[in-house]
């Protein structure tokens, strides 16, 4: 089955840009404020959505990310609420929307089912950041049967063969961790990033997209000088959080102003 995450960047890379991935967490500040957020966001120049569900245990995210899954769930989000909410925004955006989600809510909900909502929902695939491919054998068999796209993490530690277990598994784009450590805004992104993307191409990997610190449309126009895309979430959240959906749209807007390549890049 063919990748609408693929083809999206791809066409982005036709249009002479690299790809703009926003993310946003699912309920926040509120069920209804989230969906409108994802739409502004989606108009405002992002080529791919992520959707966040707020986890009690989030080890990978940054204070502000955490703070508003955490205000989310404070506010009654539940994962009951996401394929409703991802219904909606699938129908009124016409970009690929995955959902970014630690591995145990899927393995509560049953792996098979949520594949199945996800669906029915719309959306396009999932991002699993704490869950490797050697451990994820029944998610890969239920993307293969519903074409869902599944996105790993390769981080600037992975050895060469697990960069090449990673590559082969994910479809999409391989999610490029830049730095070590949780997400957040960062003054410079660490040089490491593009030297993971070039070992990901070596092992095979077709696109790399890079985030975590990413945060100006500086950041993504030197990122997308060697990657296929970038990949903003707390500068997005933070701006939802400050200045509402307005603000988000405005954020988005300038982030999407940095995604477009000098001709010497790839």
């Amino acid at each position: 089955m063919t990748s609408r995450v693929a083809a999206t960047i791809d066409a982005a890379h036709a249009q002479g840009r690299g790809a703009f991935i926003g993310y946003l967490p699912a309920g926040f500040p509120d069920v209804r404020t989230g969906i409108e957020a994802a739409v502004e966001l989606a108009r405002s120049g992002a080529d791919v959505l992520e959707i966040g569900p707020p986890y009690s245990d989030p080890v990978m995210d940054g204070e502000v990310i955490q703070e508003a899954t955490q205000a989310a769930l404070a506010g009654g989000f539940r994962l009951r609420d996401l394929f409703p909410a991802l219904a909606e925004i699938t129908s009124r955006v016409e970009i690929p929307v995955l959902v970014m989600t630690y591995w145990n809510p899927v393995v509560q909900y049953g792996v098979d089912r949520y594949a199945d909502a996800l669906v029915d929902a719309g959306a396009a695939g999932l991002i699993t950041p704490d869950i490797t491919p050697e451990e994820a054998g029944e998610w890969i068999a239920a993307s293969k049967r519903t074409g869902l796209d599944r996105v790993f993490l390769a981080a600037p530690t992975s050895s060469d063969e697990r960069l090449d277990m990673i590559a082969k598994a994910s479809t999409g784009f391989v999610y490029t961790v830049s730095t070590m450590g949780i997400t957040g805004e960062r003054a410079d992104l660490d040089a490491a990033a593009r030297t993971l993307v070039g070992r990901l191409r070596a092992a095979g990997a077709e696109r790399a997209c890079v985030g975590i610190g990413i945060s100006t449309p500086d950041h993504v126009a030197g990122v997308v000088d060697y990657a296929d895309g970038a990949i903003v979430g707390t500068a997005l959240v933070r701006a939802l959080r400050d200045r509402g959906v307005d603000g988000l749209g405005e954020t988005a807007r300038a982030l999407a102003g940095g995604t477009v390549r000098q001709p010497a890049s790839r």
